[in-house]
């Protein structure tokens, strides 16, 4: 007899996050369940529930506890298995409720879907203008090809604004999303397109296995495939899967740039995570091949002691000392000290610099009729904007 293959488990984003939220003795519990699972997912001591209400047919409910149970999905066919989400039993259906877990017939990529989505369909948008649209130049079927929902493609062709495409967030999943934010944001189509339409070929809407080796599904999946990477895995802080990458962040973090480059991306879709991987790469290059230090700035000191507290989850201790992370006033003040720069920082409210405003006014010529108000702008967006000495 040959031996059973060991399962493959995927954690989508979701199930992590809601990891996070449930207390620490039920993490360990989840982790030690995920452990006997990957060993033997049909084990008799693994309770399946179908649940009744659930937004896919595939969906199962597993007990963790009296309490709390996981909601994962086991598809008809296959040997793989995708945690979905996990909370106190009540909460945890009722997520199951809410969500459906689909195959984009476009993408291929497994989606993670409201489904309020599902009901778009019987309350169709009122046909706005075209030159009304914020996506005027995008057809629905271009819409279809970088992951938007085929029930949402009405719904999000009829965006005005980026402020009603905001609303929608929360009804789109990830990738859908982040697709549209980068369009509005200026991106041309070409260019997104490349990003989120999947490997091409066709899909089957059925093949879980096939979707989650995809590059667009590991945007919101990981798959564990062996004991070791899942070991490491569940024995990892939580906090660590702040810092984990999906391929196309990986890019971002390895590659050879000739100037700046401007990362675009809505909150919550890893920017900062992309940016500390970054500078650690950087800092790596640096011990090889040479001297020097990388500057990571803010605009906030909180979020430079946040960001310097997670560089040393990633980085090893010569790395760290490659690495300055300052909120950028405070690289201002250090650098100017550091030249024997005499000088005092005011604010707007500052009546120092009410003074300032009040001598230099005095010197203006009257006789022009030009209000105080001409001459701050004037400071301000010519001026100051254009290094005028």
């Amino acid at each position: 007899m040959t031996a059973q293959h060991k399962p493959d488990i995927a954690f989508g984003q979701d199930f992590v996050k809601s990891l996070v939220n449930i207390p620490p003795r039920q993490q360990k519990k989840v982790n030690d369940f995920i452990s006997k699972f990957h060993k033997n997912p049909t084990s008799s001591g693994i309770n399946y529930e179908k649940i009744i209400n659930a937004g896919d047919s595939n969906m199962r409910s597993v007990r963790i506890d009296q309490a709390y149970r996981c909601i994962l999905l086991k598809p008809e066919s296959g040997n793989t298995y995708v945690m979905l989400w996990v909370d106190h039993h009540d909460d945890a259906y009722q997520w199951a409720s809410r969500h459906a877990c689909k195959i984009h017939p476009s993408t291929g990529s497994i989606q993670i879907v409201p489904t309020s989505i599902l009901e778009e369909s019987e309350a169709p948008a009122t046909e706005k203008p075209i030159e009304e649209r914020l996506f005027k130049e995008v057809r629905d079927r271009q819409l279809l090809a970088i992951g938007v929902p085929e029930d949402m493609a009405t719904r999000v062709a009829n965006v005005s604004d980026e402020k009603e495409l905001e609303s929608l967030e929360t009804r789109l999943p990830v990738e859908a999303y982040e697709a549209l934010y980068l369009l509005a944001a200026g991106e041309s189509y070409e260019s997104v397109y490349l990003e989120y339409s999947g490997e091409g070929g066709d899909v089957d809407t059925n093949d879980f296995e096939a979707a989650l080796k995809r590059t667009v599904t590991q945007r919101s999946f990981a798959i564990i495939t062996d004991d070791l990477e899942l070991q490491n895995m569940l024995n990892a802080p939580l906090d660590m899967w702040r810092v984990f990458l999906h391929p196309s962040q990986r890019k971002l973090v390895a590659k050879q740039n000739n100037g700046p480059v401007r990362v675009l991306g809505g909150a919550g879709t890893g920017k900062t995570v992309v940016a500390m991987h970054r500078a650690v790469h950087l800092a790596k290059n640096l011990l090889n091949n040479g001297k020097g230090k990388i500057l990571f700035t803010t605009f906030t000191k909180n979020l430079a002691k946040d960001i310097e507290q997670n560089l040393k989850k990633i980085a090893t201790t010569d790395e760290l000392d490659r690495i300055d992370v300052v909120n950028i006033d405070g690289f201002v003040r250090k650098f100017l000290k550091h030249q024997n720069y005499d000088f005092k920082v005011v604010f707007d409210n500052d009546t120092e610099l009410q003074k300032c405003w009040d001598n230099a006014l005095a010197l203006s010529d009257g006789s022009l009729g030009l209000p105080n108000s001409f001459y701050k702008e004037e400071w301000q967006h010519v001026v100051q904007k254009n290094n005028v000495t």
